[in-house]
């Protein structure tokens, strides 16, 4: 399995809207539903810090998450662009493949 975890900061007047857009059933989650090989979302809030947020997109394969990237790039952008004011920050942390 092929997962990908993000880290953002959500601004402290979004936090809904983040996450309406990044949950199991979000709009990125609908949109890598699109593509074969994707396997889920997982959507976590630090208990520490509530504005804290990682998620993890788990794929199949690196092939899968790359197909979707080309073939949804529009949508991908268009996405991206549309959540970009929900957070103060945005990282990916890693890309990890089970042992």
């Amino acid at each position: 399995m092929f997962q990908i975890v993000w880290e953002f900061i959500v601004r402290a007047d979004r936090v809904s809207d983040f996450e309406k857009s990044y949950a199991v059933a979000g709009d990125w989650a609908a949109l890598f539903r699109r593509s074969a090989g994707f396997l889920g979302t997982a959507l976590l809030r630090d208990a520490d810090n509530p504005r804290r947020y990682l998620t993890i997109d788990r794929w199949d394969a690196a092939a899968s998450h790359a197909t979707m990237r080309a073939r949804f790039a529009k949508e991908y952008e268009a996405l991206d662009r549309a959540c970009a004011d929900l957070t103060e920050s945005e990282r990916q942390v890693g890309i990890f493949e089970d042992v």
